[in-house]
C-alpha cells in the first residue's frame, strides 16, 4: 500500500472509528478527546510547531508511548485536534432563506477559526474532513438544496465562501481580538499614508473615505453579499431562461 494512503486510512479511523462507550469503573485518565484538547491548548498558546507527541505526553504527565494507543502519529492528532477545535454547527436556525442561512453560517464559522488560528493551516490540502467539519459542509449544501445549483455548483459555492471565511480568519487572526486587529492594520495604513500617500492617491482616498464613512471592519459582510449576490444572480438567469 502506498504510504500516503496508508497514512490516509489511519487518519480515517481515528476520525471516523468507533469510540468506545462508557464503561463501569474509574474513567480513564486518557481519551482521545483529553489528548486532543491538551494539543489544542498548546497550538492555541504557542502555534501549531509547538505541538509534538513529547510535548503533548508531557503536558498530560504521561510517556509518549501512552499517546500511541490514541493517535499514531502527530499528523493524526492534528487532524483531530482540528476537528475537535472547529466543532459541530450551531443546532437550529432562525434563518427564512437559503441566503440567510449561510450568512448565518459564515458569521458562527468564522470565530472558530478565530478562536484557533492555527485551524486554518492545520485544514489546507487534500485531506481526510473529520465529522464536525464535515457537518459544517452540510449545514452550507443544505441551505442550496432546491434553488437551482447543480450538485457540482453547489460544492463550489460552499468551497467559495468557506475561502472568504478562512482568509479573512487569517488575514486578522487575533482570537476574541480580532477586530482590534483588524482597526490595527487600518491604524498601520495610515500612518503609511501621512508618508507616501502622494504615491499612493487612490489607497489614500479610499481609506480617508472608509474612515469618515464607518466603513471599516465590515470585509466578512461585504465579500459574504457579493458572493450571494453572485449565487443569486445565477439562480435568477436561469429562472428567466
Amino acid at each position: 500500500m502506498d504510504i500516503q494512503v496508508a497514512d490516509q486510512a489511519r487518519t480515517v479511523e481515528i476520525l471516523w472509528g468507533r469510540r468506545p462507550g462508557p464503561r463501569r469503573g474509574p474513567k480513564p485518565a486518557l481519551s482521545l478527546e483529553v489528548v486532543a484538547r491538551t494539543g489544542i491548548g498548546i497550538a492555541d498558546a504557542e502555534g501549531l510547531a509547538a505541538v509534538s507527541m513529547q510535548r503533548v505526553a508531557a503536558d498530560l504527565g504521561f510517556t509518549k508511548m501512552s499517546l500511541y494507543r490514541y493517535v499514531p502519529g502527530k499528523a493524526e492528532l492534528v487532524a483531530v485536534m482540528a476537528d475537535f477545535a472547529i466543532g459541530a454547527p450551531p443546532a437550529g436556525t432562525r434563518a427564512k432563506d437559503w441566503r440567510d442561512r449561510l450568512d448565518e453560517w459564515a458569521h458562527a464559522l468564522l470565530p472558530r477559526f478565530r478562536r484557533h488560528p492555527w485551524v486554518v493551516e492545520a485544514t489546507t490540502g487534500p485531506r481526510v474532513f473529520g465529522p464536525n467539519e464535515l457537518a459544517w459542509m452540510e449545514r452550507a449544501v443544505s441551505a442550496l438544496e432546491g434553488i437551482g445549483l447543480r450538485g457540482g455548483e453547489q460544492l463550489d459555492a460552499v468551497v467559495v465562501l468557506v475561502g472568504h471565511v478562512r482568509n479573512l480568519a487569517h488575514q486578522t487572526r487575533g482570537g476574541p481580538d480580532a477586530n482590534r486587529t483588524e482597526r490595527r492594520i487600518s491604524a498601520l495604513m495610515s500612518e503609511l499614508m501621512r508618508e507616501h500617500g502622494s504615491e499612493y492617491p487612490a489607497v489614500q482616498a479610499a481609506l480617508t473615505a472608509a474612515a469618515e464613512g464607518g466603513g471599516q471592519d465590515q470585509a466578512l459582510d461585504f465579500g459574504l453579499d457579493r458572493i450571494l449576490d453572485g449565487i443569486a444572480a445565477l439562480v435568477d438567469r436561469r429562472a428567466k431562461s
